[in-house]
């Protein structure tokens, strides 16, 4: 039993992190454009600091800038450098991790627009109300640091940044990003497999509150975060209860909060944190019954919080043993950008390492920040363009923003392409559901699903819009998938699980049909 439930931790951490590993490296190279590019004075001009106007302006920010909330640590170690507010940092640090450009034409395909533009208007009131009070109560929260030293334009500027970055990976960050995936591993041990599939019904008065207990240890990147809604939207779950999951199962961690406390005290951010609660479950109640999607019928089952439960049966180990098992989800399950973003870091961890042993003898900063000659500079700038730093660190955001916004047309390719994806996935899924290979199956159905839910997407992209026909098709594809899932799961006779084979395989051809008519 102990086994089960430990190696089940320790893949539910290993996935989590993996999922992080763009998002985090995206994130310090965010903050190093603000700590060695921007510096304190133009990033507190950006953000502004304990006001109303504040607030709005760093949930803007956050909304452009991609995010999560294991990422955002180190830009919220930056923004308390420069002097910033709690409130003030705290607005971007809950917004950056909920929405940016992929999430957002995500989740408009999922539900009505009008459900995801109502969560995102919510999300500014919530961080707007919690930072104005809390500002109000403390005014003072605000630190000085000293300003680092100017590093000469040129190529030391751009190593600066690096050795930055570098640094970063192996300070303070890594632990609280450690403590943020604790929590991953902690909750999967609190929760059996499968324990939460019946429990987040919109007739359950408690859904929130449980979703709420659930959702503060969890981690989900806004991709993530924004599949699980639509499967509680697609099912009839509670609308409060996703509300819940998106501002803290995507906003918040534990590395955040310990962060929080050993920064401000605990006094401080027990007031914060309260604040939060009482504002964020209040909203999910209210929205309850005016988002609710009537159309839509009531589940009593689903698999969207599997990801938060223990992977492994107790009493059923793999028959290789739990750590070829981990190995092989996790070959079978890391995505090529997720491959690149562990890489990045695994280099500027190893740089820090290099760096920290290198301080006994020699500092790089002292040679990077060392001005040339006064006649060596006034000869180079005959040659070169000197930009700012500011203006650099403005460029460089936009250039994140727009590579985010470019990103969505890769990640969501052309109907053909995907539909010759989600072909072959299928394939792959249909001929172990039908030969009993239940593993297997249960591995390809979510991948299928998950292309079916990108066809959507990258049709709206290049048509501007989906009708209704089409989401009908979609939705019934989806629904048959869950259904074949349900039995696979629940080792329903190989003659019933063939028979729903060959009809979701009917069902994904008039889909493919339609789909491809209009092309």
């Amino acid at each position: 039993m102990l086994s089960s439930v430990f190696w089940g931790a320790v893949l539910r951490v290993a996935q989590a992190a993996l999922q992080a590993t763009p998002f985090i490296f995206t994130c310090l190279c965010i903050t190093g454009l603000f700590h060695r590019l921007m510096g304190q004075k133009h990033t507190r001009w950006l953000f502004g600091s304990n006001s109303v106007a504040s607030l709005f302006q760093s949930w803007l920010i956050g909304m452009l800038l991609p995010g999560c909330s294991l990422g955002v640590i180190p830009i919220v170690k930056q923004l308390r450098r420069s002097g910033i507010a709690v409130g003030t940092i705290f607005a971007f640090a809950l917004s950056s991790p909920l929405f940016d450009p992929l999430s957002m034409l995500y989740g408009l395909t999922l539900s009505k627009p009008i459900t995801i533009i109502a969560f995102a208007i919510c999300s500014l009131i919530v961080v707007t109300i919690s930072g104005s009070i809390f500002d109000w109560l403390f005014p003072n929260t605000e630190v000085t640091f000293e300003e680092p030293p100017e590093t000469p334009y040129g190529v030391k500027r751009l190593l600066a940044l690096l050795v930055f970055m570098a640094r970063e990976t192996v300070s303070s960050t890594a632990g609280l990003i450690g403590c943020g995936l604790l929590g991953v591993g902690l909750l999967s041990t609190a929760l059996p497999p499968g324990s939460l599939g019946g429990s987040m019904s919109h007739a359950n008065p408690y859904s929130p509150l449980l979703m709420t207990a659930v959702a503060i240890p969890a981690y989900a990147t806004p991709m993530t975060a924004m599949g699980q809604l639509g499967s509680m939207f697609q099912h009839g779950n509670s609308v409060g209860a996703a509300f819940i999951l998106l501002v803290f199962g995507a906003g918040m961690n534990l590395g955040l909060l310990t962060w929080m406390i050993l920064n401000y005290g605990w006094k401080k951010s027990i007031v914060w944190f309260a604040l939060m609660l009482l504002i964020v479950i209040g909203f999910s109640y209210g929205i309850e019954r005016p988002l609710y999607p009537t159309e839509v019928e009531q589940s009593d089952h689903t698999h969207a919080f599997d990801i938060y439960c223990q992977p492994f049966q107790i009493g059923a180990p793999p028959s290789g043993g739990y750590p070829a098992e981990i190995w092989r989800r996790i070959r079978l399950e890391t995505q090529p950008h997720e491959i690149a973003g562990a890489a990045m870091l695994i280099v500027l961890t190893s740089l820090g390492l290099i760096l920290k042993w290198l301080d006994r003898r020699w500092v790089i900063e002292d040679w990077l920040n060392r001005q040339p000659p006064i006649a060596a500079a006034a000869t180079s700038l005959k040659w070169d363009i000197v930009v700012p730093g500011p203006v650099l660190a403005l460029f460089g955001l936009l250039a994140i923003v727009g590579a985010s916004i470019a990103g969505c047309f890769a990640y969501y390719p052309d109907p053909t392409e995907t539909l010759a994806e989600l072909n072959l996935a299928k394939t792959e899924a249909f001929s172990a559901a039908m030969s009993g290979k239940s593993e297997q199956a249960l591995h390809w159905i979510p991948i299928c699903e998950a292309w079916n839910r990108r066809l959507q997407v990258g049709a709206y992209l290049r048509r501007g819009r989906l009708s209704d026909y089409h989401l009908m098709k979609a939705r019934l594809f989806q629904d048959r998938l869950e259904e074949l899932e349900h039995m696979v799961t629940d080792h329903d006779p190989l003659d019933q699980i063939r028979k729903q084979v060959a009809d979701t395989s009917r069902v994904y051809r008039r889909l493919s049909a339609a789909y491809l008519e209009e092309l």
